[in-house]
């Protein structure tokens, strides 16, 4: 059994919103679409995600002012974060990752980079039933004696 890693993803553009999400919920995570930097951080203390993926280029704030208010709040400042960008050059990145984003996307995303950036911040966790365990609350029946 899988728990279903939870994912907050801001992004203005709605054909990106949309690609993102989809890309994340055809494997397995939760997701939570934010259009509105100003809304992410509330909607990151009510969502609770195991990461966070946002644009750099957001209308009202900087995807850069994002990252800062995230990791300056308590609740919120170990939650990975991955910057998707149209910007590509190295200072940008620099940027990005000093504000606090711990991985780098460019745009326009190759699928199999975003997965793989996605699945490094965030490794799937087995839960191991113990042996005997079944999927219902109901203990086993105890065996017939003879």
């Amino acid at each position: 059994m899988r728990v279903a890693k939870r994912v907050l993803v801001v992004e203005d553009n709605e054909l990106n919103l949309k690609l993102f999400c989809d890309l994340l919920r055809a494997h397995g995570f939760e997701t939570e679409p934010v259009r509105d930097g100003r809304e992410a951080v509330a909607k990151a203390r009510a969502f609770l995600p195991d990461l966070i993926i946002t644009d750099i280029q957001l209308p009202h704030m900087t995807g850069l002012e994002l990252i800062q208010m995230l990791k300056a709040d308590a609740r919120l400042r170990t939650v990975p974060i991955m910057a998707v960008t149209a910007y590509s050059g190295r200072d940008d990145e620099d940027r990005v990752r000093t504000a606090g984003a711990n991985a780098y996307v460019t745009k326009p995303i190759s699928v199999v980079r975003f997965v793989g950036e996605v699945r490094a911040l965030l490794p799937v966790e087995e839960v191991r039933r113990v042996e005997g365990e079944s999927d219902n609350d109901t203990p086993p029946l105890p065996s017939p004696r003879t």
